[in-house]
């Protein structure tokens, strides 16, 4: 077969063509080309996966209070690591407690979720890394700056193929690492997330901790044909955000994780700064919604380097459709299945 990977832009050109002679630009696309250089291997140790031996072994609890496994460690410091040289001041990522300064005077700073739906490290399901790109400023912490001051944002998805999802404020685009050469080629421009969905993604053994208003928005999905929707709803939950997002981006649907009764969940359970925000923009520049339920995701002001925040995306029909449940005192009664509930006996 004809070898067609070298006739597509590659990130790099791409990137050069965007930042052109604009100082900021150019940081910007310095940065994501170093981000993408830690991915490739990243996925190369994802790819070895038992061989390398015990990637998913858990190596102490964060002070996030969730478990740190090998892998998210090797990510951490294979991040970390590549962007010594990059236009970087500063450095936060789930795995580590507080920010690293970095390179003093520089204009960006880099958030990183490492290693996202770690949980399937030993299980051969897809994992990713989930970075954000954000200016540098003089007084505050930078990292607590609204999503919508975000510069850039993407994730790397090591799967089948190693994808690297980008936007840095102009569409949002979906590279490739081609197997062959190891450079990522561009295979999707502007890619637009479809605006009606008949597909939701949530871990539906946490309903009986949901809030009578989230679980009238599942009943009525359930509910199918028979319900107000007047049309069947597929289910998919695969504990990795960043193959759910992909999936949304390619064919749509929305991807519901509240806050719920549990104790750590009240506020929801993803990260603003380093999950909700990138996934977010990235979402937003294809044609999608984000939000907490109450507002838009990109608009939060962050209050904690590690804050939780509930976080919904996806198609903007169902997005916007959800926040109206969500917002309709008469939703919190859940008509359809009265006083038992849709997954009670």
């Amino acid at each position: 077969m004809p070898h067609t990977a070298m006739a597509r832009p590659r990130l790099e050109s791409a990137l050069a063509a965007w930042s052109g002679s604009d100082a900021g630009r150019v940081a910007v696309a310095e940065t994501v080309v170093a981000l993408a250089a830690a991915g490739r291997r990243i996925a190369a140790v994802v790819r070895r996966g038992a061989i390398e031996g015990g990637l998913a072994a858990v190596t102490r609890a964060s002070s996030t209070g969730d478990d740190q496994k090998a892998l998210d460690v090797a990510a951490n410091d294979l991040l970390l690591e590549a962007l010594v040289t990059a236009p970087v001041a500063a450095f936060c990522s789930e795995e580590m407690d507080a920010a690293v300064p970095m390179k003093p005077g520089a204009p960006l700073v880099v958030a990183v979720d490492p290693l996202d739906g770690s949980s399937n490290i030993d299980t051969n399901v897809s994992v990713g890394t989930i970075f954000s790109v954000l200016p540098a400023i003089a007084e505050g912490d930078a990292f607590q700056q609204p999503g919508n001051r975000q510069l850039a944002a993407g994730y790397l998805l090591y799967g089948p193929q190693c994808a690297l999802v980008l936007t840095v404020g102009d569409g949002t685009d979906v590279y490739t690492l081609d197997p062959d050469t190891d450079v990522f080629v561009l295979t999707a421009r502007r890619v637009r997330v479809p605006e009606k969905t008949a597909e939701f993604a949530v871990n539906a053994s946490n309903y009986r901790h949901w809030d009578p208003a989230f679980r009238a928005y599942i009943d009525e999905c359930l509910a199918g044909s028979a319900g107000p929707r007047g049309r069947d709803f597929n289910m998919r939950w695969i504990a990795s955000m960043v193959a759910e997002a992909h999936r949304i981006l390619t064919r749509g649907g929305i991807y519901l994780y509240p806050g719920d009764a549990r104790r750590g969940y009240e506020t929801g359970r993803l990260r603003l700064i380093y999950e909700a925000n990138p996934i977010g923009m990235l979402i937003e520049q294809a044609g999608g919604g984000c939000t907490t339920g109450k507002e838009r995701m990109l608009d939060v002001a962050p209050t904690g380097l590690h804050q939780r925040v509930p976080l919904v995306f996806g198609s903007a029909q169902e997005v916007a459709h959800f926040e109206r449940v969500q917002s309709e005192p008469a939703a919190h009664k859940s008509p359809l299945f009265g006083n038992r509930g849709l997954l009670r006996a």
